[in-house]
């Protein structure tokens, strides 16, 4: 039998291209809308802002180039702070994440009585608003109120200083692994309960024990959440602003307006009215933040191929 249909032309063909091109562009015409005013509109003016400065004597802004980057790759505090928030993510990041998955491990293993009661409960302070949770830690912190200052009163000398130069980094490190274990946990746990039942009675037949089950099967096949985790973590680490600006209230002198990237760059804009080399150190430590993530996600993948 032969067919008796002609092919379309090349001109109907291309009529027929663009028509399913514009449909597909009404689709996403919303989304593409929201995502431009949301995302990219603040993006575009924080980058127009760095290529301006105030001019000190005549009033009014002056088009400088990239003159407020070179400033701040040779700004000794944003260093300083950004060196900080370095520390803080090399230390408090692996110890949160570490946490978590303990506990997503215990809890999936069926072995631990009451483990709906132990998922609550450790997820429970991700759902206490951040400003609460270290206003709550500040009562326990305070060396002249809360906590601290009963255990100094009762041991008759000063003993417990959590906020401290010394403890303060330390401190705010353990009000957010406090907060977020539980956010993390339920991540792991989540990718623990897609890992296929075969895979695990395979292991035992094998005489795969507990922890053998783990390291063989579960923790590679939590690979990926370990990853996204990572992820969050460092970005969540490189935006670290409630905890120490809160706390600053209680110890002004040792957690100062730089002692964080983020907090130099609000104080430079709402204390300095230095508005556009506020938002120069915001570019620089978002593009930082995203090469930091880019890179771990990278290692991530090739280490799942």
């Amino acid at each position: 039998m032969t067919s008796t249909a002609n092919p379309p032309s090349p001109r109907a063909s291309r009529a027929h291209t663009q028509r399913h091109h514009r449909r597909g562009w009404l689709f996403v015409a919303p989304f593409a809308v929201v995502f431009a005013l949301t995302f990219l509109a603040p993006l575009v003016y924080a980058f127009g802002l760095s290529l301006f400065r105030d001019q000190a004597f005549f009033g009014g802004t002056v088009f400088v180039g990239l003159g407020n980057y070179t400033q701040a790759l040779g700004d000794a505090k944003f260093w300083e702070a950004f060196l900080r928030v370095l520390l803080f993510l090399a230390v408090q990041v692996p110890i949160m994440l570490l946490l978590a998955l303990v506990a997503a491990f215990a809890i999936d293993s069926a072995r631990l009585h009451a483990a709906g009661f132990f998922r609550i409960v450790i997820f429970l302070p991700y759902a206490v608003p951040g400003v609460v949770a270290v206003l709550m830690w500040g009562f326990i912190y305070g060396d002249h109120f809360g906590l601290a200052a009963d255990l100094n009163h009762l041991l008759g000398r000063d003993v417990v200083e959590p906020l401290s130069g010394n403890w303060a980094l330390t401190s705010i490190g353990n009000i957010v692994t406090w907060e977020f274990v539980g956010y993390n946990m339920l991540i792991f746990y989540s990718a623990l309960k897609v890992v296929p039942p075969d895979q695990i009675e395979a292991a035992a037949i094998d005489g795969a024990g507990a922890l053998r089950t783990i390291v063989s099967v579960k923790l590679p096949a939590v690979r990926g959440a370990i990853v996204v985790a990572t992820i969050f973590s460092i970005i969540g680490s490189f935006q670290l602003f409630n905890e120490p600006n809160i706390l600053r209230v209680l110890v002004p002198n040792v957690i100062t307006t730089n002692y964080t990237p983020n907090m130099y760059a609000y104080y430079l804009s709402f204390s300095g009215q230095q508005y556009n080399y506020s938002a120069t150190v915001a570019i620089v430590m978002g593009v930082i933040t995203a090469v930091i993530a880019y890179a771990v996600q990278l290692r991530g993948k090739r280490k799942e191929m």
